[in-house]
């Protein structure tokens, strides 16, 4: 039997790490990535086909021609703000797109996947952690692209038999602990690389938007979730759905918290550099705290994040921003 699995944006941030993993597990991952935001350089595990998601064929022959036997879907926008100024977009991608990959997963028989999810889906918490029996009420097009994902899912297990589990992550954060890969966003909006750039001095300071909330020091909480230990869930998920236990839907997340002003201080502490910091005013929207319940994944996967706790996040952030550019992508290299 085949261990060939495609990836759709398996030359993304987790998608990478994931890629790495499977290989790590004895799979065999085939990349599908249009690279508009993944790299070609963070291909290092399977091969690569280029091509849209919006492309039924071209996905129909990848399914068909590597023998693939289940589907990991990370392909998506991921911006909140951009999902409310540009909802068109999200739901071109997140929705009509992913809706392309299960029918062409249908007529090629290939009726197993896992979907890469987002805690997005439940909106502003009103109770705390967030297990998954809390109401799922996005505030913004980004959620409510994957929410209606999610619910596709369900009905296509009852009507076609789709075997699926869907991972509702927290904040992904850190690099791969080996240093072959790591965070490259364009723009970046995640806080630790960007606490990080700052304290490289790569940006003039770090911006804490909202220092009033009802937490420790006054600044959001959030429940940060090491990538590497992201990509182990999704292998253990795609092992639980090929041994035919039940469909399932669960966080990924620590059930730990830390304010913003508790990374910057890790920061510090492990770059030695003092994070130059702007406060302002809240986003609207933000809520002031966002912990994952995530007993269920324990549970179901076997799972317990490794790599998660704060420091071990940071020191493998850092040493893959300290890396030269050309070492994080070779295509930037310049001939002596």
């Amino acid at each position: 039997m085949s261990r060939r699995i495609l990836v759709t944006g398996g030359a993304g941030y987790i998608g990478s790490h994931t890629c790495k993993a499977l290989a790590a597990a004895g799979y065999d991952p085939v990349i599908y990535d249009n690279l508009s935001q993944g790299h070609g350089w963070a291909v290092k595990w399977g091969s690569l086909v280029l091509g849209e998601l919006s492309d039924r064929a071209l996905m129909r022959d990848a399914l068909d021609k590597f023998q693939i036997t289940a589907v990991l879907h990370f392909a998506a926008h991921a911006y909140v703000g951009e999902s409310v100024r540009d909802p068109r977009k999200y739901f071109e991608n997140n929705l009509k797109n992913s809706l392309t990959l299960l029918d062409a997963m249908l007529d090629a028989g290939v009726k197993t996947l896992v979907f890469s999810s987002t805690c997005a889906t439940y909106g502003t918490p009103v109770e705390l952690p967030i297990t998954e029996d809390h109401r799922q009420q996005p505030i913004n097009p980004y959620g409510a692209s994957k929410l209606f994902v999610e619910n596709v899912l369900r009905w296509y297990a009852d009507a076609y038999g789709l075997r699926y589990a869907a991972l509702r992550y927290f904040n992904a954060a850190g690099a791969d602990p080996d240093g072959e890969l790591g965070e490259d966003h364009t723009p970046e909006t995640h806080l630790i690389p960007l606490v990080i750039a700052a304290a490289q001095g790569k940006i003039p300071h770090i911006e804490i938007f909202g220092t009033d909330y009802d937490t420790a020091d006054g600044t959001a909480v959030r429940d940060y979730i090491h990538v590497s230990d992201l990509a182990d869930a999704h292998v253990k998920a795609l092992k639980r759905l090929v041994s035919d236990a039940p469909n399932l839907s669960v966080n990924l997340g620590t059930g730990r918290g830390h304010t913003i002003r508790e990374v910057i201080a890790a920061v510090e502490a492990v770059s030695g550099k003092r994070v130059p910091v702007l406060e302002g005013a809240r986003r609207p929207g933000d809520p002031a705290a966002l912990l994952a319940g995530a007993a269920r994944a324990e549970e179901a996967l076997g799972w317990k994040p490794q790599f998660s706790d704060l420091t071990t996040i940071v020191e493998s952030a850092w040493r893959w921003h300290e890396k030269p550019a050309s070492q994080q992508d070779p295509s930037r290299a310049v001939a002596a």
